[in-house]
């Protein structure tokens, strides 16, 4: 059971973990129900999508300088956002966003190495090339 539609709801299960992290551990972002948290993966996962590869490619020389660190700041602005549109679902400032982010970010990372360590299947040897063969 390895199709797209369901490698889609893993990753937005893995966003509702990380948006249900961050409302515990970050001070100033609320969600208050189950349904919000459902408005809010599904526009993040759009935002991720639509608008974070447009706003990459216009802040490309932010990014460079800043070592990658402009992507946190890309993030933290979709979090922001979504707060703002989303009712039932409160950031508080930048900074609390800029907090989330990285919990999203974080959870995102390590729930990804964890389900695609798991999941990877196993790569046959490699068949070797006969010698009297030249490769150009």
């Amino acid at each position: 059971m390895n199709s797209s539609f369901f490698q889609l709801l893993v990753r937005w299960a893995i966003l509702a973990l990380g948006v249900v992290l961050a409302t515990k551990l970050v001070p100033g972002i609320e969600c208050r129900d189950g349904s919000t948290l459902v408005a809010v993966v599904l526009l993040l996962s759009f935002f991720n999508a639509i608008l974070k590869p447009l706003l990459v490619l216009f802040t490309l020389p932010f990014i460079v300088l800043t070592l990658g660190f402009g992507v946190l700041v890309i993030n933290a602005l979709l979090f922001l956002f979504v707060g703002r549109l989303v009712d039932g679902f409160h950031v508080a400032g930048f900074w609390p966003a800029v907090w989330g982010a990285l919990v999203v970010s974080l959870t995102n990372l390590f729930v990804n190495a964890f389900v695609k360590s798991s999941t990877r299947p196993a790569v046959p040897p490699a068949k070797k090339k006969p010698d009297d063969v030249i490769d150009i």
